[in-house]
């Protein structure tokens, strides 16, 4: 009976997973191939509807989003949790009085820690730091695309875009957490188990968005979540690389070719530990000059550094891993 047990809840974990990464990969398509061939049947009027929706509800995603915590409580991402395991560590508080930006890294292939901790809340996030409130940023164009961007608000999402970083830190009170994989596409490229490669060296736009409206920074970063695929690599100059760069240059995403454990496209089970550093504190100015940038931007870097290397023994990595920034 135990055996059996134990079975069936492997099944449902898998199966969990395998819900998300589909979702990821072609539920956005799947959405618009349905409305485009439907305009071309006697059901043109539905994808008409949803065009005219799209249209008067353009500025809502950019405006904090609808989210229904009964989607982000969904049975089914304590399933997605345990398959294996996310957890989420805290190191300091966060004032609910404040507003912070929450930079994860690093992106891997699917961002999978952040979305457990941050957008599906299974990993106790609002245990852990009460009178917060997460939001996980995400590609901007995945909310022009209809029935899609409802199902993704549904789940606490936004578009990681100007106007949506100002509503959220400016007109939405205090206690959000804003969350953004900082080295977005480009890194899911250099996402290879064993190695630890965050790009972040001239990326600096979070910081200024921090300071202009005095948002308070906090490193994020996820162990484990590089060791999920078998990342297939088309070395510089090559014809697949080109490809990847074009589509990421069109798309906003790069197309990675993986593998995983099991179905091709299940992960490996490997643990996945999601620790929140401490936050920086940051003044707010109006118009930050380049100098405050970088300085606040040297200080992130330096208290990431210092994360990893405070954390990598007990997330199970060896004192010779090193974090390696470009």
């Amino acid at each position: 009976m135990t055996d059996a047990k134990t079975q069936r809840k492997g099944f449902l974990q898998a199966i969990s997973v395998l819900q998300w990464i589909l979702t990821f990969l072609f539920l956005g398509v799947t959405c618009i191939v349905l409305m485009v061939g439907l305009m071309f049947t006697s059901l043109w009027l539905l994808p008409t509807l949803c065009f005219i929706w799209l249209v008067i509800d353009w500025q809502t995603p950019e405006r904090g989003g609808r989210r229904k915590p009964f989607v982000m409580r969904w049975k089914v991402w304590q399933h997605f949790r345990d398959y294996f395991p996310i957890k989420l560590v805290k190191t300091a508080e966060l004032s609910p009085n404040k507003n912070y930006i929450l930079g994860c890294h690093p992106h891997g292939i699917m961002s999978i820690g952040a979305f457990g901790c941050f957008a599906a809340e299974c990993c106790g996030f609002p245990e852990a730091f009460p009178g917060m409130r997460a939001s996980l940023a995400i590609l901007a164009g995945l909310f022009r695309i209809p029935l899609f961007r409802e199902y993704l608000m549904g789940g606490g999402l936004v578009p990681v875009s100007k106007p949506s970083l100002v509503h959220l830190l400016s007109k939405s009170g205090t206690g959000n957490a804003v969350v953004i994989v900082i080295g977005g596409a480009a890194e899911s490229l250099a996402s290879h188990p064993g190695e630890h490669t965050v790009l972040l060296g001239q990326r600096k736009g979070f910081v200024r968005v921090a300071l202009e409206f005095g948002a308070d920074l906090v490193p994020v970063y996820s162990f484990g979540e590089t060791e999920l695929f078998q990342q297939i690599v088309f070395t510089e100059g090559t014809l697949g690389r080109r490809l990847q760069d074009l589509f990421k240059k069109i798309a906003g995403f790069a197309p990675c070719l993986f593998v995983g454990e099991r179905w091709v496209v299940l992960p490996y089970r490997t643990p996945i530990t999601t620790v929140v550093g401490s936050p920086i504190s940051v003044p707010q100015r109006i118009t930050p000059t380049d100098e405050e940038v970088d300085h606040y931007h040297q200080l992130y870097m330096d208290a990431l550094s210092k994360l990893f290397h405070e954390h990598k023994v007990s997330c199970g990595l060896s004192e010779s891993h090193k974090l390696c920034f470009i």
